[in-house]
């Protein structure tokens, strides 16, 4: 077999569903991941709807023309081909894709600020290279943008550990800088949201309100760990913070 199904992108509202080469070692970092679960970021949703012009940019300005995207930056699968330089890595092994491709050296990987990257990495897949919305996918910098999937995580799970659950504690959990006893309010509670009630609570705060217009969504965020819920489209989701916290609401992160 030398093609695959992939989702691709040419441009605002145009993607397709089509044949495409199945990738290839480039550089001697990489690896090709055959891919079992892979999931949609809200980001991919921007792109369709075309807040993601560059991607066409910067094909052009490499090789004069635009042949269309794969999508996708998030996903597992098993590692099909590995180039000479990988050494954690072999055939066989499942994995967790990273989100963010990292090359582990630069001086921002070292500062762990992964995805400003300096060797061309960061947020690559499904941007400015072809992503993981396939039957395979080329991961750069292997050996630190694959994790090995723990035996017996159920692939449903394990498939949330490559970007949902990482961003929403990164960017949701410590740069919110949560600390043992603080209030804290997630407003909506979608699949990030949903993540910060989740892995806020490792750092202990006293009370997890999550704000949202949907029942259904507060219902399991409260069966999540949320301390209180609120629907914002039934009361006054500040009034009710402030009544909450008694009135510290406004010292609240955000």
């Amino acid at each position: 077999m030398t093609t695959m199904k992939a989702m691709v992108y040419y441009g605002e509202n145009d993607i397709r569903f089509e044949e495409r080469p199945i990738p290839q070692i480039i550089n001697p970092d990489d690896a090709v991941i055959r891919v079992t679960k892979t999931t949609i970021c809200g980001t991919d949703l921007g792109i369709w709807k075309g807040k993601n012009p560059e991607i066409q940019e910067h094909a052009k300005t490499l090789t004069g023309q635009f042949n269309g995207r794969i999508l996708g930056h998030e996903g597992i699968g098993i590692v099909e081909e590995v180039g000479s330089a990988v050494k954690k890595f072999k055939k066989g092994d499942r994995v967790i894709i990273s989100c963010i491709s990292h090359c582990g050296i630069c001086e921002n990987c070292q500062k762990q600020l992964y995805s400003h990257c300096q060797n061309g990495g960061g947020w690559i897949m499904g941007y400015m290279i072809d992503g993981a919305h396939a039957e395979y996918v080329r991961t750069p910098f292997a050996d630190t943008s694959l994790y090995l999937l723990p035996e017996g995580l159920n692939e449903d799970v394990a498939v949330f550990l490559s970007d949902v659950l990482p961003t929403s504690h990164e960017i949701g959990v410590r740069y919110g800088n949560v600390k043992p006893g603080d209030s804290i309010a997630i407003i909506g509670t979608g699949p990030i949201g949903m993540g910060c009630v989740l892995t806020s609570q490792f750092y202990s705060p006293s009370v997890i309100i999550a704000v949202d217009t949907d029942d259904h969504r507060l219902a399991l965020a409260k069966e999540l760990g949320a301390t209180h819920t609120i629907n914002s489209a039934q009361e006054d989701a500040i009034q009710r913070i402030l009544d909450i916290t008694e009135g510290r609401g406004r010292r609240l992160r955000h």
